[in-house]
């Protein structure tokens, strides 16, 4: 892991975006990380597996020289210093970030506010 590492994904989270490297066939596949207005309380969590870069991306997670995740400017001030896990429930699997920056979040975990 390099010195950029400024989201932390756990264990889990990287066995589900390895796995689903796998079953795309396309290693160069990453996570994509945001944040946008809205939801209900505030801002929303928005998740994309995606193996384009953008000119204004942030690698914010890098093992052996591979991309892992990345998010845009507007959206690094939100997640900074907080980890994406990947959980598997009964009824459901689902990417969900633990925040440290959030003051409130909603039920369901998919927004927040600051």
């Amino acid at each position: 892991m390099s010195e950029q590492t400024l989201i932390t994904l756990s264990q889990s989270a990287l066995e589900r975006i390895h796995e689903l490297r796998q079953k795309t066939g396309n290693d160069a596949k990453f996570l994509r990380v945001g944040v946008s207005s809205g939801g209900c309380s505030g801002f929303q969590y928005l998740f994309k597996l995606d193996d384009k870069s953008n000119a204004d991306d942030i690698k914010v997670y890098i093992e052996e020289d591979q991309i892992l995740a990345t998010t845009d400017e507007a959206s690094m001030p939100f997640l900074e210093g907080c980890e994406v896990d990947f959980v598997r429930d009964l009824g459901a699997s689902y990417f969900k970030i633990i925040n440290p920056n959030a003051k409130a979040s909603c039920g369901c975990g998919s927004s927040f506010s600051v």
